[in-house]
Parts: C-alpha cells; sequence; structure tokens
C-alpha cells in the first residue's frame, strides 16, 4: 500500500511547485479518501479513511471509536488538506489558476482489494476528474507518456484526482490530474529501494510535466468558462 519514493521520483519536476507531503502512511490515516465514510466506496470493503482491513483483506485494526478517529483525523488529515487548500488558493491568488498534481505509484500486480483486476496493467495510469481535468492536460500527459515508451491507460486501473474540498466540483479555476506509476518501471517490488530505471523515469517525469507548466494558465479562461 506504499508508494515508495514517489516523493523522489518526482522531485527534479516542477522545480518551482509548491509540494504538499502526507507525512505518514496511509494505513494511519488515508488523506485521499472522503472524511465521512457515508461518502466514501472504499468503506465498503473497509478502506475507507482509516482502514480496517488490510490489502489482502485481513483484519488490520477494530473500528476505532469516534474519540480515537477523531484524534487521527486531526492529527493528520485535517492538517493536510489545510495545507492543501493554502497552496491552491495562494496559487489562484498568484496566477489566477491552480492545477495539482496528485502523484502516486501502483503495484505491478493487482492486490486483492483493487476494483480492477486486469492483468494488463499500463507502465502509466492518467486518473481524471470530470470537473477539474481538462482533456488537453491529459492528451498532453498521455502524448509525452508515449513518447518515452511508456504505456498509458486513462483513469484504470485507477481513477480521480484530489481537489481541496471548498474547490471540489465549484471552481474550475482548481485543474486536477492523477498519475500513477507502474513500481516495475522503477522500483524493486520485494525491497521498495529504488531500481536501476529508477533515474531514467525521474527524467522522463521531469520532461513531461515540464513540457505540461504552461498548460494550467493557458487553459484558465476557457476551462472556467466552460
Amino acid at each position: 500500500m506504499t508508494d515508495h519514493l514517489t516523493d523522489e521520483l518526482v522531485a527534479p519536476a516542477l522545480p518551482s511547485a509548491h509540494r504538499v507531503r502526507f507525512p505518514v502512511s496511509r494505513l494511519i490515516v488515508d488523506p485521499e479518501r472522503f472524511p465521512d465514510d457515508k461518502d466514501e466506496p472504499m468503506s465498503g470493503v473497509g478502506m475507507g479513511v482509516i482502514y480496517e482491513k488490510a490489502s489482502h483483506g485481513a483484519t488490520l485494526r477494530a473500528a476505532p471509536a469516534p474519540a480515537a478517529r477523531q484524534r487521527l483525523m486531526q492529527a493528520y488529515y485535517f492538517p493536510h488538506h489545510a495545507a492543501l487548500d493554502a497552496a491552491v488558493s495562494a496559487s489562484i491568488e498568484r496566477h489566477g489558476c491552480c492545477a495539482v498534481l496528485d502523484m502516486h505509484s501502483f503495484p505491478s500486480q493487482a492486490l486483492p482489494y483493487e476494483l480492477d483486476q486486469s492483468g494488463d496493467r499500463p507502465d502509466a495510469c492518467i486518473g481524471t476528474d470530470p470537473f477539474h481535468t481538462p482533456d488537453e492536460l491529459v492528451d498532453g500527459l498521455a502524448r509525452g507518456f508515449s513518447a518515452a515508451g511508456l504505456s498509458v491507460a486513462i483513469d484504470r486501473p485507477f481513477s480521480g484526482a484530489l481537489v481541496p474540498a471548498r474547490h471540489y466540483r465549484k471552481d474550475r479555476r482548481v485543474l486536477s490530474v492523477m498519475v500513477e506509476m507502474n513500481r516495475r518501471l522503477y522500483l524493486d517490488e520485494t525491497t521498495g529501494k529504488a531500481a536501476e530505471q529508477f533515474f531514467r523515469i525521474q527524467r522522463v517525469l521531469a520532461g513531461v510535466l515540464g513540457d505540461l507548466a504552461p498548460l494550467p494558465v493557458a487553459l484558465a479562461g476557457p476551462h472556467a468558462a466552460r
């Protein structure tokens, strides 16, 4: 369940970007889930904002008591989203728009909890939100990864893109896209250490994301008016 080395993998890309890094494992709190399990589809398999099941379906913990749950949310979830919201708001104030890159990785073989159990896993997955992810951004990423020799899928095996709650489905000045890299490209999945191709994939990400850096400002006008 760990996004091994994704912060290092994307480090050379977009040097002027504001980075918001979640400080603990998602096995403690998952910042990409909705805070209320009633809104979170993955809560149906015991993997809402606070996991009760592990990736293979085994019990990870008992459901926390309300007070314990609130302590975890206050310690990790809400501060992370406040920091993300502040970064987004600062970008809108400065540039008139903001693009959120939601960076992740995924295992080369599907884990039992995953909804998509297909064995044909791409090298790069681009996750989208119908409100916040313009086609031009998806197309640019797909072209860049394909040009680097990587296979690409849209919203497979994972979908969606993170947007702060205050802007979610309300503010078209906020663009968001999720990029998930297959761990077979850059990681020894047994040890969690960088593989031989780590620096190549690091360069690919820097090039693809760098080429797209001016796009959000260009899209802010027409995308906001759509």
